[in-house]
């Protein structure tokens, strides 16, 4: 079929917001930065490396999951569907659906990175050329608005990589019913999500030895230098990451090595020696506790599906009437 000769793009400014976010972050008694914000060109790349890493088991458990019961999926889909991504970032666990029916006749990637996003869009539209490929760059925690290419196509979604366990669970309830009015009556939802399981598996996979991660944290930090004005010594900065199991997270911080003082603009902000920046939670759920979610946020579970050790899950949701 085809590839949209360009993105379409929503409307909002992404620097100001990033600018506002970073400031009101903080400003905070207990300072922190939004996630979001890792994934910048550098970012991006550097997440990909993470994938591979032998600690961070989610991302090859998770494309072993949709391998294994891609078939399942498939027959969940309707005929004319389009695919939805939301944050897709790397394409690879989307290719596994893509190429397991030919029920889906578009693909809609959906990313805040578009240089990053308009590159994969490109190799899916060459190795799947029977599809329209039309990729969407916008933060898909603002609405937006679907392209008019799947007009009247049934909707499926896709939101892998348990990226739901970054959002607060207010914030996930409230991401599941923004999904179902983007997509509409009788949506469906394929969803990835981490479940719990022993603290050493966790804290090893937020915590690999090639110091990867530790990339990915500070990297937030020279988006910030580069794109308002920072002044963050990174040297001065150390990544920690833990797992909190009072509240069934993982937490990431940036912490000061020292008492200093860092510049945005024209803000400045002062760290204590082991003052923390939060700049990410990965909640973890079991399979009931994430259903109760979808529940409470409109949508019924059609099926779901785990690995051998259950480290990890994938789900599929239907939109309530």
């Amino acid at each position: 079929m085809s590839l949209a000769t360009a993105l379409l793009p929503q409307t909002h400014d992404e620097k100001a917001e990033f600018a506002q976010d970073v400031l009101r972050g903080l400003s905070a008694t207990r300072k922190y930065l939004a996630p979001k914000y890792f994934y910048d060109a550098r970012g991006a790349e550097l997440f990909d490396q993470i994938t591979a890493l032998p600690e961070y088991y989610p991302t090859r458990t998770e494309m072993a999951i949709l391998r294994d019961h891609a078939r399942d999926i498939a027959n969940l889909i309707p005929p004319g569907a389009a695919l939805v991504e939301f944050g897709a970032g790397s394409s690879r666990k989307a290719r596994i659906l893509l190429g397991a029916t030919r029920n889906i006749a578009a693909y809609v990637p959906v990313d805040i990175s578009a240089d990053w996003l308009q590159h994969e869009a490109e190799g899916v539209a060459r190795d799947f050329p029977r599809l329209d490929v039309v990729p969407v760059a916008a933060d898909f925690m603002h609405p937006f608005d679907l392209p008019v290419e799947i007009a009247g196509a049934p909707r499926v979604g896709f939101f892998p990589g348990s990226t739901i366990g970054n959002l607060e669970p207010a914030e996930a309830r409230q991401f599941l019913f923004g999904v179902g009015a983007t997509l509409g009556p009788g949506a469906i939802l394929v969803i990835g999500v981490d479940l719990v399981k022993d603290r050493g598996t966790l804290n090893a996979a937020y915590n690999d030895a090639a110091g990867v991660t530790a990339a990915f944290n500070l990297n937030l930090l020279t988006r910030i230098n580069r794109e308002l004005g920072g002044t963050f010594d990174l040297g001065q900065f150390e990544h920690h990451a833990y797992f909190n199991k009072a509240a069934s997270r993982i937490e990431m911080h940036l912490v000061s090595r020292d008492d200093q003082r860092v510049r945005v603009g024209k803000n400045a902000f002062r760290f204590r020696q082991g003052e923390s920046i939060h700049t990410e939670s990965s909640y973890k759920y079991t399979i009931e506790t994430f259903q109760a979610l979808a529940r409470d946020s409109g949508w019924q579970s059609l099926s779901a599906w785990t690995d051998p050790d259950d480290k990890f899950s994938v789900h599929a949701l239907q939109l309530r009437d």
